[in-house]
C-alpha cells in the first residue's frame, strides 16, 4: 500500500509544480507560500476530524513534539524557497533541482538514522545527480 501512496504522492507533487508556476505569476512568493499553507491546514486538520484523530494530540511526547514542529520548520523553509525559486525559474529546471532532496534525505538518513547505504542507493545518488546536472544544464 505504501508504493500507491508514494506515486499518488509524485503525482501530486507533479501538480503542485505545475499549478504555482500558473498561480505564482505577479504574485509574491511568500504570499503564494502563506496561501498555499493555509490550504494545506485546512485539508489536514480536515482529515484529522474526519477520521476522528484528534484526541490522538494528548498523546504525542515532548519529543515527538520537537520533531514534528522542526519538521514543520524545515516544510515552510522548504516551501517559501521552492516559491522563490518557481518565481523566478523555469519550472522544468526548478522541479529537478528540487528532487535532488532524495539524495540529501539519503545521506541525512545514513548519518542520523543511521540507516544503511546499499550498492544500489549509492548509485541511485550518483545517478540522482547526474540527472539533475544534465536537466539544468
Amino acid at each position: 500500500m505504501w508504493l500507491l501512496f508514494a506515486i499518488l504522492s509524485s503525482v501530486f507533487a507533479a501538480l503542485t509544480s505545475i499549478l504555482a508556476k500558473a498561480g505564482i505569476e505577479g504574485v509574491n512568493s511568500n504570499l503564494a507560500t502563506a496561501i498555499r499553507t493555509f490550504v494545506v491546514l485546512i485539508m489536514a486538520w480536515g482529515m484529522v476530524f474526519l477520521t476522528n484523530a484528534q484526541s490522538g494530540i494528548f498523546k504525542i511526547d515532548r519529543r515527538s513534539w520537537l520533531f514534528l514542529i522542526l519538521s514543520g520548520l524545515a516544510t515552510g523553509a522548504s516551501w517559501l524557497c521552492y516559491y522563490k525559486a518557481l518565481q523566478t525559474g523555469e519550472v522544468s529546471k526548478v522541479v529537478p533541482v528540487d528532487k535532488l532532496s532524495v539524495v540529501f534525505t539519503l545521506v541525512l538518513a545514513f548519518v542520523f538514522l543511521h540507516e544503511k547505504f546499499t550498492g544500489k542507493s549509492i548509485a541511485g545518488c550518483i545517478l540522482i545527480g547526474i540527472g539533475t546536472l544534465l536537466m539544468v544544464l
